[in-house]
């Protein structure tokens, strides 16, 4: 890779297919299929280095592998990369979501394609470099620089609102991701460094844990969202083009979970300690409330996006667990998250191409004359409730069975969000696919073609999978979730030594 590492090629690749693009000239059609085609194979491309970058991967190893490193800019800002059991599924996460973003946007974008498809492989190399920096410094390049293309997106592809809701987004994100600098910088003040590996093994006292923590904790819950911060992602997601949805829910999001466990929980232990009931209360409080305001949801997309705020807040609920179950469910359930509600975004594609509709009251009766299209639908709604056998099973128990070790309160009033959530799941369903089929207009839509079937069925089969046999994802996060667990139980149980000595 010209004197760099595999993650090094994992990263740029898509830029190259960005350059490539950017090289074609007119606006003729076969420009615009050349440049689709271009796309494609990239983002292929870059799946198939990913599965050759997870067989050299050791699951049973906890340390980070792959591991580049080399001079950037002096003082102890160094351009590092590598992967841990907790970073390299949600890499092949990306990769694997990004030739289903390609396809489905395949018919739907007309205008400025080569624009278009620019954005989506540069804002790929940036979720990439996310999830392999091991640097502070080029983690918040990489995290901060995801929201331009994503802001393109939205804005430039989007809907009637779409200026509105771009900037709704760019504006909570950035705010949030400022005082996480500052943070940066103080740590970097104490430490010297910003070597993720170095910073890991440094202490920072306790009053200083804590404003660290805040600090990263305003960027990453904007970033999930938590609640009350959660308000930019539904107009987000209303507006958004249905890859633009599919990546924000899929990926984006993630970035906030990949956040707590990377930086929060193993940097600030005391500080994770003392906030965890505060994180508890934010968690149960969005998995009840954004569960209630979606069974109130005439538009689809919005429906789906405040399911998706109910379900970040198992995330951080198991998280802040800080048992081996809980972590691991949170890992598990922020993977199984990006398949299905990526899924379900682009069943609400599927349709809204066919009558630019996304209102609830302007379909039903479809299982009539779409068949195929209602018993994928289905499954993916049935993984969202969190069906036994899907992958949203696992993850979801997993995470209470976490918080119930941890406070049964916070588990008790949790489970309630899985009833709810079924409850505004199902109501969509029933609407939309069964019923009369009398509106003239729904009549005449056919059912799933080989393209859209091409983006589903690869959703469908691993939802299945992973919901039967979670183990290829749990045995590969286990030995570094393990790791973060007892630097953290160590940490808290020195600080308190260290406190009872000072007293």
């Amino acid at each position: 890779m010209f004197g760099f590492g595999i993650l090094s090629g994992l990263i740029f690749l898509p830029l190259v297919g960005a350059a490539f693009i950017l090289s074609l000239r007119g606006e003729s059609e076969a420009v615009l299929r050349n440049t689709r085609w271009a796309a494609l194979l990239t983002t292929v491309a870059t799946f198939l280095l990913s599965l050759y970058a997870w067989s050299l991967f050791d699951t049973s190893s906890a340390a980070f592998q792959l591991v580049e490193q080399k001079a950037w800019l002096g003082s102890g800002i160094i351009y590092k990369l590598g992967v841990d059991g907790m970073s390299m599924p949600f890499v092949l996460l990306t990769t694997f979501l990004m030739p289903i973003c390609i396809l489905a946007s395949w018919e739907s974008i007309t205008t400025r394609v080569k624009e278009y498809m620019i954005a989506f492989l540069v804002l790929e190399t940036l979720m990439i470099g996310v999830f392999c920096a091991l640097d502070l410094v080029l983690f918040y390049l990489f995290f901060e620089g995801g929201l331009i293309p994503m802001f393109l997106i939205i804005g430039v592809w989007g809907g009637k609102n779409r200026i509105y809701a771009s900037f709704k987004f760019f504006l909570y994100t950035l705010l949030g991701s400022l005082l996480m600098l500052l943070a940066i910088m103080a740590m970097y003040g104490v430490a010297g460094t910003t070597d993720i590996e170095v910073l890991l093994k440094t202490t920072f006292s306790s009053t200083m844990q804590k404003w660290l923590w805040l600090a990263f904790f305003a960027s990453f819950a904007v970033k999930m969202p938590m609640w009350p911060v959660h308000t930019w992602l539904p107009d987000a997601h209303v507006e958004a083009p249905t890859a633009g949805s599919v990546i924000l829910a899929g990926i984006l999001l993630k970035m906030g979970g990949y956040g707590f466990i990377r930086f929060s929980l193993p940097m600030f232990p005391e500080a994770s300690a003392y906030f965890a009931p505060l994180v508890w209360t934010l968690s149960v409080i969005a998995i009840i409330y954004t569960s209630l305001v979606a069974m109130v949801q005439e538009d689809m997309k919005k429906l789906i996006a405040y399911s998706s705020v109910a379900h970040m807040g198992f995330v951080t609920m198991g998280l802040f667990a800080m048992n081996p179950q809980g972590v691991q469910g949170a890992i598990f359930q922020m993977i199984s998250h990006g398949l299905v509600s990526g899924a379900l975004f682009l069943c609400v594609g599927v349709v809204y191409d066919r009558l630019h509709t996304r209102e609830i009251s302007a379909y039903g009766g479809l299982v009539k004359n779409m068949p195929m299209y209602a018993v994928v639908f289905m499954l993916f709604t049935m993984a969202n409730v969190g069906l036994p056998g899907t992958s949203g099973f696992v993850g979801e128990f997993l995470t209470l069975a976490g918080a119930f070790r941890s406070n049964t309160w916070v588990a008790l009033f949790a489970t309630s969000g899985v009833i709810l959530s079924a409850a505004y799941a199902l109501f969509l369903y029933r609407r939309v696919i069964f019923g009369v089929l009398e509106k003239p207009a729904l009549m005449k839509m056919p059912d799933l073609n080989a393209r859209e079937l091409t983006c589903l069925v690869p959703l469908f089969v691993l939802t299945i999978y992973y919901g039967v046999r979670p183990g290829p994802i749990l045995d590969a996060c286990a030995p570094a979730v393990d790791l973060l667990i007892k630097n953290y139980q160590t940490a808290l149980a020195a600080a308190k030594t260290a406190a009872v000595a000072l007293h």
